[in-house]
């Protein structure tokens, strides 16, 4: 029970273990394997992983978050809010780690306002404005500091390339949310949690120097050293509490797609098809192997790495296995409304599926 368990909880990270093995057959471990590792993507995402999970447990995106409910007024304006918020979370924090942090305080609010029936509605748009949210950052999503740091894309052209799609999906958002009536609501609920002042200035101190890593202002080797080891000081728990599932899924989903890439059948393959359309091979690959796998693998065989960002940050949408990040609001909803399952996964079948043709089409017409 314990094996299966682990399997469901960590599916993606299964699957590109059992990937790499197979291809191991085919291209048998030698000295180029030390070659397949992007070691500064791993240090980016780790110690930026490890801060983001310290200013968690402090409950700093909770305070923040539920403060600006506080003065949200109505449906519609909470709404709004909860959905700027897992925004532009997703933009500082990872996607993952914004639906984790602000999906249990969309239930909280929903739940106090005698509102539940809107639930499914509003973890669904939660989820599509985490996926689109982070892509305008190299760090907002873990697909984007992969591409970022492997193609080495000038940040100003980085966010060139994305700030269009991301325009776009703030305005689809909004207008998703003014669908909603702005009924009366309001929420006395008296919160517990307390702003620890001297650790949040630190843990952006050592955010902001993670962001100069990512931003390749630092080396990264500064940021390895020295933020797991103020965090293992002041907060065990953050290091131990990282994602290493994810950073599992990148180490074995690079020595999948680089032995591929020695493979010449394989090669000449994606090559061919990402040199026809690298925009719509890279979102139909998400609906089915998920963004982080298809952005590591497709980087193997196409230099088109504008088509290849917004092909893997737009293809987020779309299925349940697009995204990680779908699986875990999911899994949430699927927890706190067990016999609702099969209505929430039409209704984001049908949302993602508008978002995912209308941003595809958008790309394809004004963004390439």
């Amino acid at each position: 029970m314990k094996v299966v368990d682990f399997i469901k909880r960590n599916t993606v990270f299964c699957v590109a273990a059992t990937a790499a093995l197979i291809t191991c057959f085919f291209v048998p471990p030698d000295a180029e394997y030390l070659g397949y590792f992007d070691w500064r993507t791993l240090a980016c995402l780790f110690i930026t992983l490890a801060v983001v999970c310290a200013l968690g447990n402090v409950k700093f995106f909770t305070i923040l978050a539920r403060k600006l409910v506080m003065i949200a007024g109505n449906l519609r304006g909470l709404f709004l809010m909860l959905v700027v918020i897992t925004f532009i979370g997703s933009m500082i924090i990872a996607n993952d780690m914004a639906l984790i942090t602000f999906l249990p305080l969309g239930y909280f609010a929903l739940s106090v306002g005698k509102k539940e029936k809107y639930m499914a509605y509003l973890f669904i748009l939660q989820n599509i404005s985490a996926n689109l949210g982070g892509m305008l950052t190299p760090f907002g999503n873990p697909q984007n500091l992969y591409l970022y740091s492997y193609f080495e894309i000038p940040t100003a052209e980085f966010v060139s390339i994305m700030l269009k799609p991301f325009l776009l999906a703030i305005s689809m958002l909004a207008v998703a949310c003014f669908l909603v009536k702005p009924e009366k609501l309001h929420i006395d609920e008296e919160f517990p949690e307390k702003f620890h002042t001297q650790r949040n200035i630190i843990y952006f101190a050592l955010f902001f120097i993670s962001v100069l890593i990512v931003l390749r202002i630092l080396p990264f080797w500064i940021g390895l050293v020295l933020i797991p080891a103020v965090l293992w000081f002041m907060d065990r728990d953050a290091v131990l509490e990282v994602d290493y599932s994810l950073l599992g899924t990148f180490f074995f989903f690079f020595i999948f797609s680089g032995n591929l890439a020695r493979i010449d059948a394989v090669n000449e393959f994606f090559s061919m098809l990402l040199e026809k359309d690298a925009l719509i091979v890279s979102t139909l690959s998400c609906q089915f192997i998920s963004n982080v796998p298809t952005a590591i693998l497709l980087s193997q065989f196409t230099g088109d790495y504008q088509s290849l960002l917004l092909g893997v940050n737009i293809g987020g949408t779309g299925t349940l296995i697009a995204s990680l990040a779908s699986l875990i609001t999911f899994s949430e909803f699927k927890i706190l409304y067990p016999g609702e399952s099969k209505k929430y996964l039409l209704m984001f079948t049908v949302i993602n599926a508008v978002f995912l043709v209308i941003m595809t089409a958008a790309a394809k017409i004004f963004f390439i």
